[in-house]
């Protein structure tokens, strides 16, 4: 990950099972990210993603990998991601999930970067993007946070409920920013 690479931490009150489910399933996932508006299995290890930005809708795929049982109790699921979509900011991107059991709850990590289309015009978007696509990532950790800790569904939470600044936005340890290796092992979509 580069020093550019965005990164996520906040600590959810709930059994690592649970949160598992939650970020692993597309149904629940496009339900409290707000990147996303469909997530959809396209085959084994592979996925299909749709967002609205500035009204257009912008489509994707990816593939992904996880481990479930790590001899340290932790879990880690990391994606390739890519959009052929000329209209999109983002052409390709990497990242990973860390989840580290905590006395009460789950440590829920996110660490992930992009490469930009366009060219000097792109990077320049990308000044304003790029924290944007930060604030967006916490705002929704939180939301799902809110969910899984009272059981409110992020559809009936009022839109200033969730806040980005409950989580985290860089590593508290240098190998908290350390992407998995198990990240290496997938293709580009």
């Amino acid at each position: 990950m580069s020093r550019r690479a965005l990164y996520v931490e906040t600590v959810i009150r709930t059994d690592l099972d649970t949160l598992w489910a939650h970020t692993q399933d597309p149904e629940l996932h496009r339900r409290w990210d707000l990147r996303f508006g469909e997530i959809e299995t396209s085959g084994p290890g592979q996925f299909a993603y749709r967002t609205r930005v500035l009204g257009l809708s912008i489509g994707g795929t990816g593939t992904h990998a996880g481990e479930r049982r790590r001899p340290d109790g932790t879990r880690t699921s990391a994606l390739k991601f890519g959009s052929q979509d000329s209209r999109s900011l983002i052409r390709s991107g990497a990242g990973y999930w860390r989840y580290t059991p905590e006395r009460g709850g789950v440590r829920f990590v996110a660490g992930f970067d992009y490469e930009t289309r366009w060219g000097p015009a792109g990077r320049l978007a990308d000044r304003a993007f790029r924290p944007l696509f930060g604030w967006a990532t916490a705002w929704s950790f939180d939301r799902l946070r809110i969910w899984l800790e009272t059981g409110t569904p992020p559809e009936r939470q009022a839109w200033l409920a969730p806040s980005a600044d409950r989580c985290r936005r860089a590593p508290a340890r240098r190998r908290d920013g350390v992407a998995p290796s198990l990240l290496s092992t997938l293709e580009r979509p």
